[in-house]
Parts: C-alpha cells; structure tokens; sequence
C-alpha cells in the first residue's frame, strides 16, 4: 500500500516538473543522397519534435505522411545521376588512394551544392525566420557551416560515420595516429610498424587533400551564398558546439574525445522492435533452421550488381540449408532459388531482431554494423567501399564475424563463410557478449542525443563544453611557438658559445703560430 502512494506521489510531482528545455525551432540539413545518413537521423528528429520542438528539415527524404512539428524541405531532381555516381564510385574505390579522395570530393559537392541551389532553402535565407539551434550532417559540406553564424544559433554537428582527422577539426578533438585508425582504410587500433606507417599516410592523405582541394571549392560556395558573412570559413569550421558521433567503443576501440563530442551509436535503432509482414514471417518460420538476411544497403543496388556476380550469389544461396531473405531492387529475379525471399525494402532492424535469423550477410556499412551489434547477430561481410572495409575488419577483429572479398568471391567462397558462421557458435556467443556491452549504458544512445540537444539549447551553445583550443592558431595549439623558444633559446646559446670558444682558440692558435714564425726568424 506504501508502495502505491509513493508512485502517485512522484507521478503527482511530475506533472508538475516544469520542462527544463522550451520548445526551440530546429533547422536540420542532411542533404546526401543515400537514404542511408538520413536514417541514422529520422528518429532522432521525430524524437525532438514529439517532445514540442518545431523541426524544419532539408534532405531528400521528406516524411511519407504529415508529422506534428515537422516541416520538409525537399531536395529533388539534383540527385537523378545518383546510381549511376555510386556504380563509378564502387570501381574507382579500387584504384590508388588519390581516385579515392576524388570520389569524395565528388561525392561532397553533391551534398551541399544541391542545398544552396534549392530555391525554397534560398527563401530561408531570405526570410527573417528564426531558429535556435542548427543540426547539420558534418561530411566535407564546409559551405553550409555558415548557417550557424546566418541565423546566429548554436550549432550540433552529426557524423554518421563517426570520427576521423577531419571531423575531429571541428571540436579540437584529436586523434592519435599510432592507435586510431583512419576510418577509411582497413587497419585496426593496435598496429605495427608499416600499419602505423599506412595510418600516418593515409591520414595525411586525405587532410592535404581536404585542405587543399575539398575546402578551397567549399570556400568559393560560401563566398557565393553567404557574401554578407563576417566570419572566415576557417572560423565557421570550428563553431560547433557539439559533435554526435555514430561510433561506440564496444564495437569500435576506446578513444580520445573531448566532451562535446559524443558517441551515439545505435540512436536510429528503435528499442521495441514492430510485427513483420505476414509473407516475411511466415517465410522466416518456414526454415527450420532459421534464415539469413542478406543486404547491400541503401546506396549499393543488387539489382544493378553484374549478372556473373548474381549468378554467384543465387548458386551460393541455393546451396543453403537455410531460407534466404534478400534486399533486390526488382520485383522479380530470374534463376531465383526457391529458398530465397525478394524485396525491394525490408525493415531491416525488424528482421534482426527475429529470433529464427541466425545472420547477417552484409556490405558493412555503419548502421547495418550497429543494426547487428545491437540484435547480437553475427555477420558475413563483403565491403564495397570506403569505410565498410573496416567495418568488417572490426567484426572479423572482434570475433563476431568473416569477410569475403566483394570483387571476386565465388559461389563456394559465400557459401563456406555463411556455413563457418552458422555452424560454429563461437560467432553468435561473441555478437550476444558485444551487444551486452554495446547496451550498458548510463542511457540508451537516443535518449543521450536528446539530452545533449537539449544541453546546447538550454545552456545557449554549452560554451562550458568546448575546449580552449579553437582559439588558437595552428603554431599555438601545437605548441611550436613555446618548443621553439624552450630548445630554441638554449640551441642558440649552445651554439653561440661554440662560437666563442672557436674564436678564442682561433685567435690563441693564430697568436701561437706568429710566435713559432717569429722564433724561426730570429
């Protein structure tokens, strides 16, 4: 009975607890065109706006159906080229780490040109609208940073991909090359001599390249869109007051962070997962072994995959003791196995968490890792490009999965990994250890997004959480002034007193050799 009065006694409290955060008008800008960056954000924003906010977002993904504080955007017809791009990328991602960076640069300019141009954005910027807070996907899209100063709002910068050198500019993170890897190639946290090597080369690969290619074209659209601006773009890079990163050190390696800088992976992921369609679960049932999933992701189509590359994939599936669901893009497949399932959509985190799917088979990209971090599934990899190579190589790394080389696997290669992972328990009993891990937390990483968010909105930019550094220019914040003065001044004093004792024994020698001449002529 004491029980009972004390919850309708707090639950009486709490209806009276006044919020801690307004409600704010948010403006939300993730313009790539792989659904895949907006997924990582869509429930985090219906979040924001359940709780009162009112949210203006700019992607190519408006909301199928009117939400309550929600208002879209949309951006249209600049990404009609989009698969054709992404086949090109898939080939050149082959080739030398330069072509990889061109691809990238590539890729940026799609995501913040097609905002500047969108009429309807323009208007905003015309307007006298007000928002209190910026949210802005953090992807070589410098241009856009200057929303920040345009509206004079804080702002909270999202990295879908987690962090890197470049990313880490933006709060004065860091990231010490000898143990943390480049999220772009395929070496992991603890590296011998030649990977310490590659890492170094790499890192400074791709930060030459963004300084010296990727910013420069940035800076000639924020000069063209922005000409009222009072601050430089090297300026409005760092104005950030919080990054949210798609990283968590369960699946990944613990690392430096500053504290604005957060790790939230897995805040697309809905805690309680939604019925299947009934021919999904009915085929998932069938299979008394249980089924696999199989999925390229948002952005790499099967259904444009080359017809020897599915023909391995079909005589790979058909050798299967087990039903099959796979992502094609087309309603029909000719060849398919009869154990095989064909979408063109699946609701992929509802399908993991199906108890009869026993795995993943998958192009390693980010969430597709967190999806099956956070179901304890564990996986067979093929990466296609970027940082899906070491995605894998963490999943290979941490036990609780194989790859397989997306370019040349043969039907057997396929078949033997997903046989190696479905009959040997050690790879699910290590996926179950580290999504217990991935799911200790103070808070599930959904409500840390909020509440940061909020953070920044009630503390008007959290100032408080952003280190000194972004004051400084790059001799201070490395320290080269000070180290030059303190072994500076003593290489200067060492070397004038070598100056001096050479004069003194010069001038001594040459008075020594004018007496030796002078005795010889008396």
């Amino acid at each position: 009975m004491g029980r009972i009065i004390y919850i309708i006694w707090a639950l009486a409290v709490l209806a009276f607890v006044p919020r801690l955060t307004e409600s704010a008008k948010i403006l939300a800008i993730f313009p790539f065109t792989g659904p895949s960056q907006y997924i990582c954000v869509q429930l985090y924003l219906k979040s924001l706006a359940a709780r009162g906010h009112e949210i203006t977002s700019i992607s190519a993904f408006p909301q199928k159906t009117p939400l309550k504080n929600f208002r879209d955007i949309t951006l249209k017809d600049e990404y009609k080229d989009h698969d054709e791009f992404i086949i090109t990328a898939i080939e050149e991602m082959s080739a030398t780490k330069l072509t990889q960076l061109r691809t990238l640069f590539d890729y940026s300019i799609m995501g913040s040109l097609p905002v500047l141009k969108n009429e309807e954005f323009q208007q905003l910027l015309r307007s006298d609208e007000h928002f209190d807070l910026i949210i802005i996907e953090v992807f070589c899209q410098d241009s856009l940073y200057a929303l920040g100063e345009h509206f004079k709002a804080p702002m909270i910068g999202v990295s879908t991909f987690g962090a890197d050198v470049i990313v880490d500019q933006l709060v004065d993170n860091v990231s010490p090359l000898a143990y943390v890897p480049a999220p772009s190639g395929t070496n992991l946290d603890v590296m011998n001599f030649w990977q310490r090597l590659d890492n170094l080369y790499t890192n400074t690969m791709e930060l030459l390249y963004t300084h010296l290619v990727i910013i420069p074209e940035q800076q000639r659209q924020y000069e063209k869109y922005f000409p009222n601006a009072t601050l430089r773009l090297t300026d409005v890079r760092r104005d950030f007051s919080l990054l949210l990163l798609n990283q968590h050190y369960s699946f990944s390696w613990p690392r430096p962070l500053v504290p604005n800088a957060i790790e939230v992976a897995g805040m697309h992921v809905e805690n309680k997962p939604k019925k299947l369609p009934t021919d999904m679960e009915a085929f998932i049932n069938a299979s008394a072994r249980g089924a696999i999933y199989f999925s390229l992701g948002s952005n790499v189509k099967s259904a444009l995959l080359p017809k020897q590359k599915l023909q391995e994939i079909m005589n790979a599936f058909a050798s299967l003791p087990v039903n099959v669901l796979w992502k094609f893009e087309k309603t029909d497949l000719a060849g398919k196995p009869k154990n095989v399932f064909i979408n063109k959509w699946f609701p992929q985190s509802d399908v993991l968490a199906h108890p009869k799917v026993k795995l993943f088979v998958t192009h390693g990209g980010m969430h597709s890792l967190i999806e099956a971090v956070h179901h304890a599934k564990p996986i067979v990899g093929t990466p296609v490009f970027y940082d899906q190579y070491l995605n894998v190589e963490k999943a290979v790394y941490k036990g609780f999965g194989v790859g397989i080389n997306f370019r040349n696997f043969t039907s057997t290669e396929l078949r033997d990994a997903i046989l190696e992972v479905l009959n040997n328990p050690k790879y699910t009993e290590r996926a179950r250890e580290i999504s217990a891990s991935f799911h200790d937390r103070p808070m599930n990483p959904l409500d840390t997004a909020i509440y940061w968010t909020e953070y920044v909105l009630r503390h008007k930019g959290a100032p408080q959480l952003r280190v000194a550094s972004r004051h400084l220019n790059f001799l201070q914040r490395h320290s080269v002034d000070t180290m030059a003065v303190l072994f500076g001044i003593p290489l200067l004093l060492a070397i004038f007193l070598f100056y001096v004792v050479f004069q003194v024994l010069a001038a001594l020698f040459s008075s020594n050799d004018n007496a030796h001449k002078k005795r010889k002529r008396d």
